[in-house]
């Protein structure tokens, strides 16, 4: 490798600066891919970008045959060492990449466990993790036996999308099936499962050379995808250290990450704990920074910002030293809310634990940090009520990221 590496990032959508300006700090040579949509709305650190190429997009879908050519014409005259996906909607197409410029990372059969929900389901299953019932939406007589067995609600899930999109709940068979007529050609790209109720958690990890080097358990306030179609303030806060709620939930996260066969990188993974049967069962997980402002909340609570992080671990590449430490060890609990006013003011929210508040139209949102855990789970208990109050507003659930 070259003493001062190029890095192609992509990003359909804006996020990862922090990766881009650890990078460019660390010495390497950044190009970006982005969306072309994006070209006047986006804010990038050009500062740390040498050099920015834009892909036509339909709704930041790029098609993957004209990437793959506009990636080999580039590669005429830009030696690519590595490459980075920024957004879990980008993760395929740097797969398809790498196989065809054989650039080395996660190739396509590794990336679909942490991208494709059924096929991590199949994975996980076989590695002995507890999963929900599920059944691929593909066979209608398998379809119709996992009905019949499987006590209603169920949960109709995309395969390839991200966190709670395009999730659908269905309380009937004829509500069932009607979702999936809708779908017509497209249904071979979903899976529905049996809906768990409980608690649901979050594991952030860095993994180098297929050691979990920092790992933080979180636990949501409310199900996401509960918040997503029913609406309400969306709230997560770290697990108290040393807890055996904790302990477990780490445990059971290395052995999803071994499942998947993670060599290097970040990762996001969620795990629900029944309120029936008391059992944790695995979610899904990916190979990205988790997302809704979850890297802030793990850097207010441990110092540790993931983003800075994946970028020193990818360009260590196994063949130099990585270790990360946190700075401190404390506790943290993130606030977010959809907002009735354009610029809400959350000045009357004075508490001196508040670390950070969100700075965009028509949302709210903070984080706030303590040495105590009771004292973090007091005061997001407290924000989560004003801020049905005084800010919230609904919207229908999403089936893509907003911009």
């Amino acid at each position: 490798m070259c003493s001062a590496p190029t890095i192609l990032c992509l990003a359909s959508y804006e996020k990862g600066h922090d990766f881009l300006r650890e990078a460019k700090r660390q010495g390497a040579r950044l190009l970006l891919l982005t969306s072309l949509s994006l070209k006047e709305k986006a804010r990038w650190p050009k500062e740390s970008i040498d050099e920015i190429f834009y892909m036509p997009d339909d709704d930041k879908r790029w098609n993957q045959a004209d990437t793959i050519r506009a990636v080999s014409y580039l590669a005429r005259t830009q030696f690519i060492d590595l490459l980075v996906p920024l957004d879990d909607f980008d993760l395929e197409m740097a797969a398809a990449l790498r196989e065809h410029l054989r650039i080395p990372g996660m190739g396509q059969t590794t990336t679909r466990y942490f991208r494709d929900k059924l096929a991590m389901r199949m994975q996980a299953l076989e590695k002995g993790l507890n999963v929900p019932d599920f059944v691929h939406v593909l066979n209608y007589r398998k379809i119709q036996e996992f009905l019949d067995r499987v006590p209603p609600p169920w949960v109709l899930k995309p395969r390839l999308s991200a966190g709670a999109m395009g999730i659908k709940l269905a309380h009937s068979q004829e509500e069932f099936w009607n979702f999936v007529n809708r779908l017509g050609d497209e249904q071979s790209y979903y899976l529905v499962e049996r809906y768990v109720p409980g608690d649901v958690y979050h594991v952030d990890t860095i993994v180098y050379e297929r050691e979990i080097l920092f790992a933080v358990a979180s636990r949501y306030g409310h199900p996401p995808l509960d918040v997503s179609h029913k609406g309400g303030v969306f709230t997560t806060s770290l697990l108290e250290r040393g807890s055996e709620e904790e302990q477990s939930l780490l445990a059971k996260n290395r052995m999803v990450l071994q499942a998947m066969g993670m060599v290097r990188g970040v990762s996001h993974t969620e795990f629900i704990r029944s309120r029936h049967d008391g059992r944790v069962y695995f979610l899904e997980t990916s190979a990205r920074v988790g997302g809704a402002h979850i890297a802030e909340l793990i850097e207010a609570a441990t110092g540790v910002n993931l983003w800075a992080e994946w970028a020193k671990l990818e360009l260590a590449r196994g063949k130099q030293p990585y270790s990360v430490k946190p700075l401190r060890e404390e506790y943290a609990g993130l606030l977010v809310s959809l907002a009735r006013q354009e610029h809400p003011d959350t000045s009357a929210y004075d508490d001196p634990e508040v670390v950070w508040r969100m700075s965009k139209r028509h949302h709210v949102g903070m984080i706030v940090r303590s040495p105590s855990y009771a004292r973090v789970q007091d005061l997001l208990a407290s924000y989560a009520q004003r801020v049905r109050v005084d800010f919230m507003a609904t919207q229908p659930p999403r089936d893509r990221p907003a911009d």
